[in-house]
């Protein structure tokens, strides 16, 4: 009786060890080195987009990406939030003037547009040596639209100054603007200047840049600013005087043609940054928000060049992609900072691989199944002769 139960038991054994191994095999085969395993979810913290290189995933009759000398790139659809595209889209480099997208964001929902301000000169202290400048003048009056236009057309860091000091002062917008880019999901950005002016510790990426951009096309005044190619800037003498975008895709300045449905956003310059770019162009009703950093080419137009690509792939490539992102996919991630990046880096690097059985798995499987199958001769014919 016992050695019938225990037969029945080895021979029970054995059909689960070999059931075990054969649903292990067939996943070891298509799971293999040089075999696809299929699309991955890409909208999480752990995504493609944090590893290094060019990443887009076309589909038949996808235009080829353009090759481009940027240290950084992204384009995505600004509607969706999907990323068509992107090279080192999480690479952190310091923004420029770029960041005043942010601080736009961050600032205007708290400053009404009609408001006068008398500037006084302790606000315009400690602008960097260097800097962009509109003209705002010590003790002149201006509008907070007058202070608007200069940060959007001339990328004026005294405006940005006045406009830090009627937010609560240019530490406290900082830390605000921070703030703000963890709740939209931006956590490569660190600001250490508002306005952009080169600073240690400073720097942002291309998936944030593109974030700030999308997130400023959906605030109706924020997007009439960045689209305003001239306007008028009160004077020291109380006249005024005309300024004009300095985003040449825009306006056409300097030979560079104006790129077709542009929308905005903001430029930046900086001898540590670069040439860097957000830039929305509408078509066709679709609408694609790209971001530029540093390109590496002589030319000193490159950024916008660069950019013109970018946009005009996207177009071309609308519905021959696959997304490889979202902007969207770290607006709901907990909180974390460069420790919780660093995890989200490494998990993406070990995704291709968790998901799969090893080879001690197989293996160890394959031996229970023979230790079984012994057990059971034993119990049914005893034990075996020796020679």
């Amino acid at each position: 009786m016992t050695i019938g139960f225990a037969s029945r038991a080895a021979v029970s054994g054995c059909v689960l060890c070999a059931a075990g191994l054969l649903a292990l095999a067939p996943a070891a085969a298509t799971s293999g080195p040089g075999v696809d395993p299929g699309p991955r979810t890409t909208d999480t913290p752990a995504s493609l987009l944090y590893r290094p290189g060019t990443h887009v995933r076309p589909r038949a009759g996808a235009p080829e990406v353009p090759d481009l000398s940027a240290r950084s790139w992204l384009v995505a659809d600004a509607d969706t939030g999907a990323v068509l595209a992107a090279h080192d889209a999480h690479r952190r480099l310091p923004p420029a003037s770029t960041l005043k997208t942010l601080f736009a964001l961050t600032v205007m929902p708290a400053l009404p547009s009609g408001i006068r301000h008398r500037v006084d000169p302790e606000e315009l202290a400690d602008i960097g040596p260097g800097s962009s400048l509109v003209g705002v003048a010590e003790y002149r009056t201006y509008r907070v639209s007058d202070l608007w236009n200069g940060v959007f057309l001339n990328s004026g860091n005294d405006a940005v100054r006045v406009l830090a000091a009627l937010s609560g002062g240019w530490r406290a917008t900082a830390e605000r603007m921070e703030e703000k880019a963890r709740a939209l999901g931006a956590r490569d950005t660190q600001v250490r200047s508002p306005d952009g002016y080169d600073a240690p510790g400073q720097v942002s990426s291309a998936f944030d840049l593109a974030v700030f951009g999308r997130a400023g096309l959906r605030n109706p005044e924020f997007a009439e600013y960045c689209a305003r190619a001239e306007a008028s800037f009160p004077a020291r003498d109380g006249g005024s005087y005309p300024i004009v975008n300095t985003n040449r895709l825009l306006t056409g300045a300097d030979g560079v043609a104006p790129y077709r449905g542009l929308i905005g956003v903001k430029n930046g310059y900086t001898s540590h940054a670069g040439n860097t770019l957000v830039a929305a162009a509408r078509r066709d009703g679709r609408t694609l928000v790209a971001t530029v950093m540093n390109p590496r080419s002589d030319g000193g137009h490159a950024v916008y060049e660069e950019t013109r690509a970018l946009l005009d792939w996207g177009f071309e490539a609308a519905g021959r992609v696959n997304p490889v992102g979202s902007l969207d996919a770290l607006r709901s991630a907990p909180p974390g900072g460069p420790e919780a990046d660093a995890v989200a880096v490494s998990a993406s690097r070990r995704d291709d691989t968790d998901d799969r059985p090893v080879w001690w798995t197989i293996t160890g499987a394959g031996l229970l199944g023979g230790a079984c199958v012994a057990v059971y001769l034993r119990l049914r014919w005893g034990p075996v002769p020796k020679d």
